[in-house]
């Protein structure tokens, strides 16, 4: 086969998204030595930095090629068939939802097959939940692509049986036609692993890695914090990775109405051996997202070594297992209790340590480009038996 992987999902900063895109392109050139790759990017420093990191300059069946336009962009939608048909692709894969729609017709199945990987539907089902978002604020626009990628796609990955179960039903899927969805999980990068050695101090450490979206409900992690600090048994400081976000500033309202500054760090987006560093020094992590496709953090928490309390809505009690405190994320008094019972008990966080570990290690990035080159195998497969 000849598969076109749209590379164009990595952007200077590491998204999550990205994160996917660039461990599958790494994984799959340690993987897949029979089939041919085409590898497409927007930016050359990314293409260059995607290329080192995955170690793709003495892989010979892995190319690249650079497409001046965005995924997003009209030139994608009128340009992009044509290179395809100059790559005589056999299979064409976004790692996100968009994909050019006149190379793969609704009512017809095209030349190239259509693999699509959407990671979650909080926009279309929780639209509440991401009010500054442009998916959001074109709410009517976004349904209609999304329906319309699930008419073209000839096969969705999707990272979480949770989000599998949510495409087939709000992306209008027939019943007969649920093969074309199929979860394949995430994995966690082989970077994240415990420190030799965790530094002792006074204060603890509270960890969150995300973005400041609603449904990630920052402000909920900030109350049960704050309580924690009124609470005064425990010296603790939250440390916040990512970036501040202009269009929901409720977090850092809320940091300067409950007088949380001197109690947190909030250095930004960070990524590599500081995003590591900042895993290992922590005495707990926290995700209380009120929905997640998957929650890689969690396992990124959990391979680093450090205990993991998480929310039990959507994806997270099926990625964190029993290697995680599951609360209500909308409670704040249970997210509190949750927090201090890690921090002023040894011997829990200790047990969660140790399920955390051998939680995440059930999880690799080499699992998940297996599973997807099967995924393309298969579809390739039966559209070669349909075409005859």
């Amino acid at each position: 086969m000849r598969i076109g992987l749209d590379a164009r999902w990595i952007f200077p900063e590491i998204t999550g998204i990205g994160s996917y895109t660039q461990e599958l392109i790494r994984h799959l050139a340690c993987t897949d030595a029979e089939n041919e790759y085409m590898l497409f990017f927007q930016h050359e420093e990314v293409r260059e930095r995607t290329l080192a990191y995955a170690s793709l300059h003495q892989v010979p069946n892995f190319d690249s090629r650079l497409i001046p336009y965005g995924p997003f962009s009209p030139r994608n939608q009128v340009s992009m068939p044509g290179v395809m048909r100059e790559e005589r692709l056999d299979v064409f894969h976004s790692t996100n939802f968009m994909i050019p729609f006149p190379a793969f017709p609704a009512a017809r199945r095209g030349q190239t097959a259509c693999v699509v990987t959407i990671h979650d539907l909080i926009p279309l089902m929780f639209p509440e939940h991401t009010p500054r978002a442009l998916k959001t604020r074109f709410h009517p626009l976004y349904r209609w692509v999304m329906r319309q990628v699930g008419r073209r796609a000839d096969l969705i990955i999707t990272v979480s049986e949770s989000s599998r179960n949510d495409i087939l039903r709000h992306m209008a899927i027939p019943e007969e036609e649920s093969h074309r969805v199929v979860a394949i999980y995430e994995g966690v990068a082989d970077r994240y692993e415990p420190a030799p050695r965790r530094p002792v101090r006074d204060e603890k450490i509270i960890l969150y890695v995300g973005r400041m979206d609603p449904y990630k409900n920052v402000p909920g992690l900030l109350n049960a914090f704050g309580r924690i600090v009124k609470h005064g048994t425990v010296p603790a400081r939250l440390r916040i990775i990512g970036p501040r976000d202009e269009r929901y500033p409720q977090v850092q309202e809320l940091i300067a109405a409950e007088q949380l500054q001197e109690h947190i760090d909030w250095p930004g987006y960070i990524s590599g051996e500081a995003l590591l560093s900042a895993y290992q020094e922590a005495d707990l992590f926290v995700l209380p997202s009120l929905y997640e496709g998957f929650g890689l953090p969690v396992l990124e928490a959990m391979a680093s070594g450090t205990p993991v309390v998480c929310s039990n809505r959507a994806s997270l009690p099926e990625v964190a297992g029993n290697a995680a405190i599951l609360v209500d994320p909308e409670n704040p008094d249970a997210l509190m209790e949750a927090m201090l019972s890690v921090l002023t008990d040894l011997a829990l966080a200790e047990s969660l340590r140790i399920r955390g570990l051998d939680r995440a290690a059930q999880f690799s990035w080499k699992r998940t480009a297996i599973e997807t080159v099967n995924a393309y195998r298969n579809i390739f497969t039966a559209e070669r038996e349909t075409s005859r």
